[in-house]
């Protein structure tokens, strides 16, 4: 029997709680059919290799193939899913050293978000938009294709919008750009200044 070396993550919200951003069927299919899928795959794929003892952000750093695809996956939906709370919460715009950090590398807020919209709807196919910080605390907005993670790149992961359609298609059908604007809505931005002071 196989043991499960990698599980799903447990969310921290009910699935109907991102409603109407993100609907009760897209959780259900997008985390719970598409992200379990990738966590599957994965503990089959590690087992016997020298992978199977890693951590998820060593795999993604260090892997190949069909090991990196499903590895990086589980870790973009971790840090996507946990990145977001319900509507009702008071978390919903960054303060503090993180807002400092976007209005000295972007000008304002408002520059930040349209410009980390625009790389999301310009990504071509399927991927990612990340907004991370690089090793002296600049923050930096980049276009990961696939399964791709900015970890890769030597830069530390904040926050990121998934533009594969799965993401979207249920509540937004083709309308990415609609579905970008109206994730700023769900964004736990407590969750994303807890990343960036690590």
């Amino acid at each position: 029997m196989l043991t499960a070396l990698f599980s799903l993550i447990t969310l921290p919200y009910a699935p109907n709680a991102l409603e109407p951003v993100i609907s009760r069927q897209t959780i259900e299919f997008h985390y719970g059919k598409h992200l379990q899928t990738y966590v599957d795959n994965l503990n089959k794929l590690v087992v016997g290799t020298e992978f199977e003892n890693m951590p998820l952000e060593e795999i993604v750093c260090k892997s190949q193939g069909g090991i990196f695809n499903n590895a990086g996956q589980i870790l973009n939906h971790n840090l996507y899913f946990a990145q977001f709370s319900p509507l009702a919460a008071d978390n919903h715009a960054p303060k503090g050293d993180l807002l400092d950090a976007i209005n000295r590398d972007f000008g304002s807020l408002e520059a930040f978000k349209a410009e980390f919209e625009q790389k999301g709807v310009t990504l071509f196919g399927s991927g990612w938009v990340w907004l991370s910080a690089d090793k002296d605390g600049k923050l930096v907005i980049t276009q990961e294709t696939n399964a791709n993670n900015p970890i890769t790149k030597g830069l530390k992961p904040l926050l990121t919008m998934d533009v594969w359609e799965h993401a979207y298609y249920i509540d937004y059908q083709n309308r990415r750009a609609a579905h970008l604007q109206a994730l700023w809505q769900i964004i736990n931005w407590e969750e994303i200044a807890q990343r960036f002071a690590k």
